[in-house]
This record gives structure tokens, sequence and C-alpha cells, in this order.
């Protein structure tokens, strides 16, 4: 395989070496030498032409961005507006308000011993004097039965001292005259008559004992009247914690709770009024409430009463509007919303949120006068979240820029709507 390999070209190397040993045609050189600076000059040139475009792009598009803002600073812009208008009636007020019962009461047992029967439950309406248990109290009916045999006993005690002052005074009188005439001792005289008064003074003692006693009966009287629990007013049974067999305690600290009873027929609806409606707020003027789960129906009340001060934590009045509940529409403990009138003692303009601008110096308004912006600041009354009632900063008729621009200035040329 040695013998047939080509042999390697050591001839090409040599002609190669040849080739460079030769000298250069002059022509040939100076030609190249010609390309070689046409070349450069073509790339300087190409190099040249690309930056002056970008030098030439770059100004104009500065000279463009220059002379859109200047288009957009020296442009007038388009806005809305709307006449201010000023309200001279009444405003209404709209506060959320809790129903609760005119009268409420949780009745307790005022006497010992277990539930015979009970008449009522939950739910339950009721009349003034209508018995809700039987308390079956055999202690107390012993107790009462003990104190008026005592009393009997002292009456009988009464008429025997009352007696015994009746014979001391015959006595008396007998033996004073056989003093007089000798008959008798002095002495005599003397312990008749200290007998008479003994005997007076023991008639008066059983006659404080009788009303003493006539005292405990009475009270084991009215005790054992408390054993038939009776409804305090005309009302519906709210809760109910006894039942038959129930054994109830009278004590004065830890007794028995029985049933709640709550008016129904008026409610109070309790209504927190902020400060700012304060000074409006009048007793005897009337107010309606709305309930939501009751669309359509609109309930009408009176302001009844007010707390007189208002709570220095949340600076709000507690205010009451009694509601005719006679038809049971109502129930307590529902969430309901108050109309309360507000009474104005000048005209207040009404200016709607989208026009509110806030800035660091409080809320203002734009308004335009001659085609021009008009910034004006605002003494704020109230304000609901939609619209914003202004006591001072704009007046009716003026112009009322509806969402400014957010570059709005004072002395800023505008076109209307």
């Amino acid at each position: 395989m040695n013998e047939m390999t080509p042999p390697l070209p050591e001839l090409d190397h040599k002609r190669s070496d040849r080739t460079t040993d030769m000298p250069q045609d002059p022509r040939v050189a100076h030609k190249r030498r010609r390309g070689a600076i046409w070349l450069s000059g073509a790339t300087a040139c190409v190099l040249a032409l690309m930056v002056g475009w970008g030098v030439w792009t770059h100004f104009a598009r500065a000279s463009s961005a220059a002379a859109a803002l200047s288009a957009r600073q020296e442009a007038v812009p388009l806005v809305r507006t709307m006449n201010a208008t000023a309200e001279k009636g009444p405003g209404m007020v709209d506060l959320p308000g809790t129903m609760q019962p005119f009268d409420a009461a949780t009745l307790y047992a005022r006497a010992t011993g277990y539930i015979a029967t009970r008449n009522v439950d939950i739910g339950s309406h009721v009349h003034a004097g209508d018995v809700l248990v039987v308390i079956a109290a055999p202690d107390l009916d012993q107790q009462l039965a003990q104190a008026r045999a005592q009393l009997a006993q002292m009456q009988a005690a009464l008429l025997q001292a009352q007696a015994g002052r009746s014979l001391a005074d015959v006595t008396n009188r007998r033996t004073s005259r056989m003093v007089i005439e000798g008959w008798n001792s002095r002495q005599q005289g003397d312990q008749d008559r200290s007998n008479l008064i003994t005997q007076g003074a023991g008639v008066r003692v059983a006659q404080a004992n009788i009303a003493a006693q006539v005292a405990q009966v009475n009270r084991l009287v009215e005790l054992t009247g408390f054993e038939r629990v009776k409804a305090p007013f005309d009302g519906v049974i709210t809760s109910r914690q006894v039942d038959v067999g129930t054994l109830v305690t009278a004590d004065q600290s830890s007794g028995s709770a029985l049933f709640s009873i709550a008016k129904t027929d008026v409610l109070r609806v309790q209504v927190y009024v902020p400060q700012e409606y304060f000074f409006a707020l009048r007793d005897g003027e009337g107010a309606t409430v709305t309930v939501p789960q009751l669309p359509g129906r609109v309930f009408h009340g009176t302001v009844a009463r007010n707390a007189g001060a208002l709570a220095t934590d949340t600076r709000t009045l507690l205010a009451e509007i009694d509601v005719d509940n006679r038809d049971q529409a109502l129930s307590p403990g529902l969430y309901g919303i108050v109309h309360l009138e507000q009474r104005r003692d000048k005209p207040v303009v009404s200016v709607p949120s989208e026009a509110i601008i806030f800035g660091k110096n409080g809320l203002s308004a734009a308004v335009v006068e001659d085609g021009r912006v008009v910034l004006r600041q605002l003494n704020v009354l109230t304000d609901d979240g939609a619209q914003v009632q202004v006591q001072d900063g704009v007046k009716p008729g003026d112009q009322i820029i509806l969402s400014p621009p957010v570059n709005i200035t004072q002395g800023m040329r505008v076109r209307t709507s």
C-alpha cells in the first residue's frame, strides 16, 4: 500500500516559493493601492451618510415633539359644564336606624316555688293584667295562714286589754269617791289609779301589735299575689325561660327570670344624627322610615325625643322617632332608613362630586368665566358621596366644569360643550 501512495506536493511548495520570490509588477501594485483607497473613501462616505441620517432623524423627532408640545400647550381643551343651582327648600337626610319596642321588660319571680301553670309562650300577644304563669308556693301560703292566726290572737288580746282597762276605770272612780268620803285610804286610791293607767297602756300595746301584724299579713298577701304573674302592659312575649315544674326563687340578687315582654304597637326608631344636622333637628317634626325588605312601604313617624347632648367619641346625637305599628308590619330589632327633613337658614348650592378638585388647600371647583378657568375654594356643608352641598365658593348660575382635566390651571382657556 505504501508503493501506491501518491507523492507529496513538494513541487507546489517550491513553485509557491518561487512565485513569492519573484518581483511584483509596479502597475499591479498601483492598481491595488488605488482600489484600497477607493474602498476606504466609499466606506467613509457611507459612515458619513449614516451619521447625517441619524442626526437629521434626531432633530426631526425633537422638532416634532416640541411642535406637538407647543400645540398641546396652546390648544384650547373642550370641557363639559353645568350651571349651578340654589336649593332653597328643606333637604332630606337619610340615616340608618334601629327599631326598638316602645316598652320592654323582663319579668322575675317574686315568690319562691314551682311553676304550676304556664299560659303563654314566645310570640303570644297579651294584654295588661293577663295571667302568664301560676307559681305553686305552699310555704308562702302557710306563712300567710300563720300570720292571719297571729293577727286573730292579737285582736283577742286587745279585747282582753280593753276589758281590763274598763274594769280598772270603774274601780278607780269608785275608790276615788270612797277616799274623799273617808271610807278608803289614799294608798288604795293611788293603787287603783295606777292600775287604770297600766291597763290603758296595755290596750295601746295591743293595738300597736295588731297594726304590725296587719302589715305583716298584707305583705304576705302581696307576695302570694305574685304567685300569679301578670302582664304589666299590652305586648308580645319575646322570650321564655321557664316551663311547668321549673323551680323559681324570689331572691333579690339572683331571682329567676320568667319572661321578656315588649310593647310593639308603637316602635322607637333610634338614630344617631351627625353634628352637621344637629341644629336642624327639632322634636315634634315629622319623619319617615323605610325598610329595604319592604319596598314601596313608607312608615310615618314623629321625632319624639333626643338625648340633648352629643356623644364625644362619635359627635352624634341619639334621637328617637315614634312609629305607629298597630298593624304589626314591623318588629323590634329591624334595620331601617330614617328620612329627616333638613331645614336651611339660607340657600345652598349642590355641586356634583365629579366636579370637585382635591388639592393641598382643600376642596375647590373650576368655574368658566369669559372662556377662562377660575378656581374657587369651597366651603362644604354636607357631602353624601354623589352631591356636595356648598355654602360658599360658587353661586347660582356659575358654569362648573365637570371632570376637569388633570392639568387645569388658573386662567386656562377652555371651550364649553
